[in-house]
Formats: C-alpha cells, structure tokens, sequence
C-alpha cells in the first residue's frame, strides 16, 4: 500500500522535472509526512499540464460526508475497473500524484523504511480524482493512489507499492481524452522503477512529525554478544 509519502522539493525543481505547464497549487508548502486527508500537489491535464492541490483519501460524488475519504487512500491497480467508485473516473479523471518518497512498514519488527528512487528524481505515482460537493456546496477535490506488486528489491518490506510511472507514462496517464485506459495499463506493465530504500525512525509514525529528521537514515544499534564458557 501507501499511506504516508513526502514532497520536499522547491516548486521551481518540480515544475522543470515534471514540464508542468501551469503551477496551481499555491499553498504548497514541503512537506516531510504527508498523511491521508492531508492536502498535496497533483497534476491534472485539461488542455494543459497543470497542478492543484488535493486531499488524499477518494471521497466519491455520491457519499452523505466525507469521512469515506480516509478509508480510500489507495486502489488496487488490478481491480480499477471492477470497482465502481474507480471504474468511474479512469476514463476522464486520471491523475498523478507528486511524492519524491514515501514510507512502508514492515511487520515483523515493526520498522519504518523510506523508499525512494535511486536517481532521487521524483516519483509520479498514478492516482484517480474527482470532486465531492457537501450539502452546503462546498467542493472538495480528492485522490487516491494507485497500488501494484513490488518490484524485486523491496518485496521484503510490503507486497504492495504505489504505481510509479515515468515521463513517457505519466504523460499517457493524464491525458484522457488523447490515451484510452487500455493503452495506460499496457505501459503501465511493463514498469520497472529503479528504487532504493533504507530504515528510517520511528517518529514518522506520527504524522504530527513533519521534519527532515523523518527521512534520514536509522543508525542499526550495535549489539555485543558476551559468551561465557
């Protein structure tokens, strides 16, 4: 799965890695521990390459409230089209979510690990969107992210990992009305994303924790072993 990511870059290094057209999300501020129901850039493409910023967590157009949203943070990239809240938005509401690393956990310890990619380049992580209207017509726009199997080096830490597509993809990915799903999940296959990863503190698990601190890298402790005839 992904349930806390990180974008720590300036937004000028972002527009010019990604060629974004248009940078519309003005509140953007680094962050070291984005959560779900947090808000986040993400790239959308209407006629033009574009950014808005989003809450994590899908709250689709039919929910009474939008605590749904916390429970749909991530779609099983497998099953998109089987299942309605999704099978609804691949067609015109494809989005990718901007992160340039993000934390899994692994079970047994219970140890934090911090993946990224090996280039440290950013990691466009396909996702889905639409906007939710409350009863007194606030609008609020949502995302999920897109999930599949791990690549070979870190199946040790999750049996799931976001869908992270490159230049070529990302561009297929959000442009509806250019590239069908059908042609995106094909690319989509044959992905294979270069990533490293290292253990990290366990402060992250607070998402109130929101430093630099987050990221870097967990010293192992040094045992000594005394044995004794």
């Amino acid at each position: 799965m992904c349930g806390r990511k990180t974008l720590s870059k300036d937004i000028t290094s972002i527009i010019e890695e990604m060629n974004i057209e248009e940078w519309e999300a003005h509140d953007y501020k680094p962050n070291y521990n984005i959560a779900p129901t947090n808000f986040s850039p993400v790239i959308i493409n209407d006629g033009v390459k574009k950014t808005k910023m989003m809450r994590w967590g899908l709250v689709p157009s039919w929910s009474k409230n939008d605590q749904i949203g916390s429970k749909m943070i991530n779609a099983r990239l497998e099953t998109i089209l089987e299942k309605p809240s999704f099978s609804n938005l691949v067609k015109n509401n494809r989005c990718v979510v901007l992160a340039d690393g993000y934390f899994e956990w692994t079970k047994q310890p219970h140890q934090p690990y911090y993946i990224t990619h090996t280039e440290n380049k950013i990691l466009p992580l396909a996702g889905l969107w639409t906007t939710w209207k409350s009863s007194n017509s606030y609008t609020l726009s949502t995302y999920t992210v897109l999930t599949t199997s791990p690549v070979k080096n870190i199946n040790h830490i999750h049996n799931r990992m976001p869908v992270i597509l490159d230049l070529d993809s990302m561009d297929k990915w959000t442009n509806c009305n250019r590239f069908t799903i059908s042609e995106c999940l094909n690319d989509i296959s044959s992905l294979k994303p270069s990533l490293k990863f290292h253990p990290v503190s366990k402060i992250v698990n607070s998402p109130k924790n929101n430093s630099i601190q987050n990221i870097r890298e967990k010293k192992q402790n040094q045992t000594l072993n005394f044995f004794s005839n």
